[in-house]
């Protein structure tokens, strides 16, 4: 089956969403503002329900048929990322690590960066090891917001 989309008004952007009957194959964040889609297909429904619910700070896990388009090793990394908890990070070290070869920390890294289902998949749970937020796809902003959305008690600045 063909692949469908559609556009999510997020309070940090618009969201393109993407998918089929066999999952949720995108949610990336695009520059273009978009109104949320009024005709969703039934099988992209849920993301957005759970989206919704995500930034009015009302889920904290998503349970969604996912289907990214990945090499086995990207869909490894990716896979890793999901048990990150909410409201918590990981180092890309702590994250190479839990996937067994310290080696592979430029790959993982990578791997990250291509991660074509934002949020969902939460890649913006991975900081530097000197808990500096580096990279982003959506932006470095973005990354901090979704943070402080999922740990609001963290003190952030003192100016």
């Amino acid at each position: 089956m063909s692949q469908k989309f559609i556009y999510f008004k997020s309070p940090i952007g618009t969201v393109k969403i993407s998918g089929n009957c066999d999952g949720i194959r995108s949610v990336i964040f695009i520059d273009e503002k978009r109104e949320t889609s009024k005709n969703i297909p039934e099988f992209l429904k849920h993301c957005l329900i759970q989206l919704d619910e995500y930034f009015k700070g009302n889920r904290k896990d998503f349970d969604l048929v996912l289907n990214p388009n990945g090499t086995d090793f990207q869909n490894k990394v990716w896979n890793e990322l999901k048990k990150i908890p909410y409201g918590k990070t990981r180092t890309y070290m702590e994250q190479t690590k839990y996937l067994g070869d310290i080696k592979a920390i430029r790959a993982v890294a990578s791997a990250n960066g291509k991660n074509p289902i934002s949020i969902i998949i939460p890649c913006h749970r991975v900081i530097g090891s000197d808990g500096s937020l580096t990279g982003y796809a959506g932006g470095i902003w973005k990354k901090k917001w979704l943070l402080e959305l999922e740990n609001p008690n963290r003190q952030t600045s003192l100016f």
